[in-house]
């Protein structure tokens, strides 16, 4: 098996996104926030993901309930529940989906 290394891009203001690794079953992105005040829209997808916080401090909301997490912190995030963050401090989130996010390509 070769890797393929990804390039960081812009996803929402002040934050890259980049891949990790992938295969159509399961996928890893690291998302970079770069400012405190960088907000990770909300928004929903079919996939299941689950999200480990690296570094910094985030405000999360997921299904309407909000909660903060700092490093070491993770959870998951069901398929079509509407989420997003807003940075506290700034870091990196290590997301896995499943499956892949296509559209992460």
């Amino acid at each position: 098996m070769s890797h393929q290394p990804f390039p960081e891009v812009p996803a929402d203001p002040g934050i890259t996104r980049q891949v990790l690794s992938e295969n159509p079953a399961l996928m890893m992105v690291a998302f970079r926030f770069k400012e405190e005040g960088a907000e990770g829209k909300l928004h929903n997808h079919p996939h299941v993901q689950s999200t480990y916080v690296e570094s910094g401090r985030f405000r999360f909301t997921v299904a309407g309930e909000t909660f903060d997490v700092g490093p070491g912190d993770s959870f998951v995030i069901p398929s079509d529940a509407r989420h997003g963050c807003l940075c506290l401090q700034p870091g990196t989130l290590i997301d896995c989906f499943t499956p892949r996010r296509d559209d992460f390509l």
